[in-house]
């Protein structure tokens, strides 16, 4: 059993853009797939002509075991979407983002629960936490 969910629809793995967002948001909807970024310069196979390159897989677990069993592989990122997010455009300052995007994140943020119809709320509510990211961790 995995602490990780598998991509949502493992028939569109490796169907989505390469670039995308890095990080942020702090919320998240779904997984779409993971991904292992691969580096020539730091011994992976040179196959797009010295550019890094990645490979996709619809689980962390398969994600992992290639990034360990490759040289000059990244650990797994998991690529996400996000229906709608949480900007801080300034340390402190969050803004509530109604757009949807897709982004790259560490895996161990995926440990923090699905946005909710109430997480971004009660996230921005006056009445929060003094720690907000309590209710993103899912421990209030």
């Amino acid at each position: 059993m995995t602490e990780y969910p598998k991509a949502k629809d493992p028939d569109l793995i490796g169907e989505y853009p390469g670039l995308v967002k890095a990080g942020g948001g702090y919320v998240w909807d779904d997984v779409l797939e993971y991904r292992v970024w691969c580096h020539p310069h730091d011994g992976a196979p040179d196959t797009e002509d010295g550019d890094d390159y990645y490979y996709v897989f619809a689980t962390y677990e398969e994600a992992l075991v290639y990034s360990q069993s490759n040289k000059g592989c990244e650990e797994p990122l998991a690529l996400v979407l996000q229906e709608e997010y949480i900007d801080e455009p300034e340390p402190g300052k969050y803004v509530h983002v109604k757009e949807r995007r897709l982004t790259e994140w560490p895996v161990d943020f995926l440990k923090r629960p699905k946005r909710t119809d109430k997480t971004i709320s009660d996230f921005l509510s006056p009445h929060a936490p003094a720690n907000r990211l309590d209710i993103l961790r899912g421990l209030t």
